[in-house]
C-alpha cells in the first residue's frame, strides 16, 4: 500500500511540473486583445518582448521600434523551433485597419535579423491588424487588436456627462499678444479734495465706499482764516458802495460847475478800486470753497457760521479714500478724500520694447481677468513714447467701460491685443483639446467610440486654436465636457504597449 501512495504522489509531481513548463512556453495570460489595454497582455511574446504569432513552419515576432525615431515595426522571423530565419527569406506585408474605416499598408525589407517597417506608425496605436507573410512557397496570416487611447460612450452616457460633438472645420483665427496689465481709475474722472485753508474738521458726512453727486457734502470744517476772508470780502462790498455814493455825489457836482472835474475823476478812481478790491476777495473766497452763489447771502449769514466751510466734490462718483477725522486739525493742502467716477477704467499693460511695434493707437483689446472670471472689449487710448532704462517696458493705456464698478483699481488683470485674422483650414474649440500621454489631442468620434487623436496646435485666440496636423476637416470630435473622455480611457488603464 505505501510502494501504490509513493507512485500517485510522483505521477502526480510529475504531471505538476509539465503543466508548469506548458504555462511557461505558453507566455503569461490575461484579457484579450478586445479588453482594457491595463490589463496584462494575452499573447505570447517573443525573444524581443513583441508580439508572437505562430503557424505551422512559420513565427513572426511582431514589435514596434520607437525610442529616439519615429515609430516603425520591426519583424522578427523565426521557424517552428524559434530558431531565427534569414529575413530575406520572408515576404511580409502589414495592414493596419484604423476606426472610420482607414488602413495603412506597410511593406517591409529585410535588414541583419529583422525585417524593417518602411512607414511610421502614426499614433494612436490603437487598429486592428492583419499580419501576411510567405515563407518557403506558404502564405500565412494573422489578425489581432490593439487597443490604446479609445473608448466607447453610448448616447445616454454622453448626455448623462454633457459631453458635446463638434466638426473640426476652417474657420478665422484672430491672432493676440497677451500682456499683463492692472487696473486704475481714470486720473481725469479723479479728485483728491482738500480744504484749501487751515481749520479743524467738525463733522464727517461721507465715508469710504460711499456713492456722492457732484457738489455733495463730503465733510464740515471750522476755520479762522476762512471767518477773516469773508470778513475781508464783507468790508470790500461795503467799500464799494460807499465810493459808489461819493462818485455820484461827486459827478453831480461837476456837472452844476460846483466842484472841480478832479475831484470827479478821483472818487470814480477810488470806485473802481473798491470794486477790484470786492472782487478779489470774492475770488478769494470761491478759491477757498465758498459757492459763488452762496457770496450774496453772506451779510446775513449767522455769525456762528462765518468760519465754517462745507468741503464738497467737484465730481460724482465714489469715496475711495478718507482721512479726515472729526476734531483733526488739517492744512489747507492736506488731502481729506479722493473721489473717482469708475463708470470707466484704465488699464495699464507693460509692453516690451521689442513688442512696440505691434502696439498702436485705436488697436482693439480683450482684458480678461481670472479673479472675475471675466472679460471687457476697449482700445488702446495712448502708448508712452518713453521706455523705461530698468524694465525696458514701456506703458499701454486702455480704456475700459465699467458701468457696473467690477473693474477695481489694483486688480491685475491679462490684455490680448489684436493682431490680424487669417482663415484657418482645420480649427477646434480649445476646450477639445486635452493631454494624453506626452500628446496634445483631440478626441475623435466614430459611431460610439472616440479616440485620443494626438494634433498639432497652430495660432489660438483663446476661444479657437487652429490644427496643423492629425485632424482633418469634418472630423467629429468631443468638445464641452470632452475630459470626462480622458477619464473613461483612464479607467481602462490605458497603456503604451508593443
Amino acid at each position: 500500500m505505501p510502494k501504490m501512495t509513493t507512485k500517485i504522489v510522483v505521477a502526480v509531481a510529475a504531471v505538476g511540473i509539465l503543466l508548469a513548463i506548458l504555462i511557461v512556453r505558453a507566455g503569461p495570460r490575461g484579457t484579450t486583445a478586445e479588453s482594457s489595454e491595463g490589463a496584462e497582455a494575452s499573447y505570447p511574446r517573443g525573444p524581443q518582448g513583441g508580439r508572437l504569432l505562430s503557424d505551422d513552419g512559420l513565427q513572426v515576432e511582431v514589435t514596434i521600434f520607437e525610442p529616439g525615431t519615429p515609430p516603425q515595426f520591426r519583424v522578427f522571423p523565426f521557424d517552428d523551433r524559434l530558431r531565427p530565419l534569414l529575413p530575406a527569406e520572408v515576404d511580409l506585408r502589414i495592414e493596419l485597419h484604423r476606426l472610420g474605416g482607414r488602413i495603412d499598408s506597410i511593406a517591409f525589407r529585410p535588414e541583419a535579423s529583422y525585417l524593417q517597417g518602411l512607414r511610421v506608425v502614426e499614433e494612436p496605436h490603437s487598429f486592428d491588424v492583419k499580419v501576411f507573410a510567405t515563407h518557403a512557397g506558404r502564405e500565412y496570416q494573422w489578425e489581432y487588436g490593439q487597443i490604446e487611447g479609445k473608448v466607447e460612450l453610448g448616447a445616454g452616457q454622453r448626455a448623462t456627462a454633457g459631453i458635446t460633438i463638434d466638426t473640426a472645420g476652417p474657420r478665422a483665427i484672430l491672432t493676440t499678444m497677451t500682456l499683463p496689465g492692472v487696473v486704475r481709475p481714470d486720473e481725469t474722472r479723479r479728485a483728491s479734495i482738500a480744504p484749501r485753508v487751515r481749520g479743524t474738521v467738525t463733522a464727517v458726512r461721507k465715508q469710504e465706499g460711499d456713492r456722492v453727486a457732484a457738489g455733495e457734502i463730503l465733510a464740515i470744517i471750522d476755520s479762522r482764516e476762512l471767518a477773516d476772508a469773508k470778513s475781508n470780502y464783507l468790508i470790500a462790498e461795503r467799500q464799494v458802495e460807499f465810493r459808489r455814493v461819493t462818485m455820484e455825489r461827486e459827478e453831480t457836482l461837476w456837472r452844476r460847475k460846483i466842484s472841480p472835474e478832479r475831484d470827479y475823476l478821483e472818487a470814480r478812481q477810488d470806485f473802481e478800486e473798491a470794486r477790484l478790491r470786492a472782487r478779489l476777495a470774492a475770488q478769494n473766497l470761491v478759491v477757498l470753497g465758498v459757492p459763488t452763489a452762496d457770496l450774496a447771502g453772506l451779510a446775513n449769514e449767522p455769525p456762528d457760521q462765518a468760519s465754517r466751510l462745507a468741503i464738497r466734490t467737484p465730481l460724482a462718483g465714489r469715496v475711495i479714500e478718507r482721512t479726515a477725522t472729526a476734531g483733526e486739525t488739517v492744512n489747507a493742502d492736506q488731502s481729506l478724500f479722493v473721489v473717482a467716477d469708475l463708470s470707466s477704467v484704465w488699464v495699464d499693460v507693460a509692453v516690451n520694447a521689442t513688442d512696440l511695434a505691434a502696439v498702436r493707437e485705436g488697436q482693439a483689446v480683450t482684458v480678461r481677468s481670472n479673479d472675475l472670471d471675466r472679460e471687457a472689449r476697449g482700445r488702446v487710448a495712448f502708448v508712452t513714447a518713453v521706455v523705461g532704462e530698468a524694465s525696458r517696458t514701456a506703458t499701454a493705456r486702455i480704456v475700459v467701460p465699467n458701468p457696473d464698478g467690477q473693474w477695481r483699481p489694483g486688480l491685475f488683470v491679462t490684455a490680448l491685443l489684436e493682431r490680424e485674422s487669417k482663415e484657418a483650414p482645420v480649427v477646434v474649440a480649445t476646450e477639445a483639446i486635452q493631454t494624453f500621454r506626452d500628446w496634445q489631442v483631440v478626441f475623435v468620434r466614430y459611431g460610439d467610440w472616440f479616440e485620443a487623436r494626438p494634433v498639432e496646435l497652430g495660432r489660438s485666440d483663446g476661444k479657437w486654436v487652429e490644427i496643423l496636423s492629425g485632424l482633418a476637416a469634418g472630423d467629429e470630435y468631443a468638445r464641452e465636457n470632452s475630459f470626462v473622455v480622458k477619464a473613461e480611457i483612464g479607467k481602462l488603464g490605458a497603456t503604451h504597449d508593443h
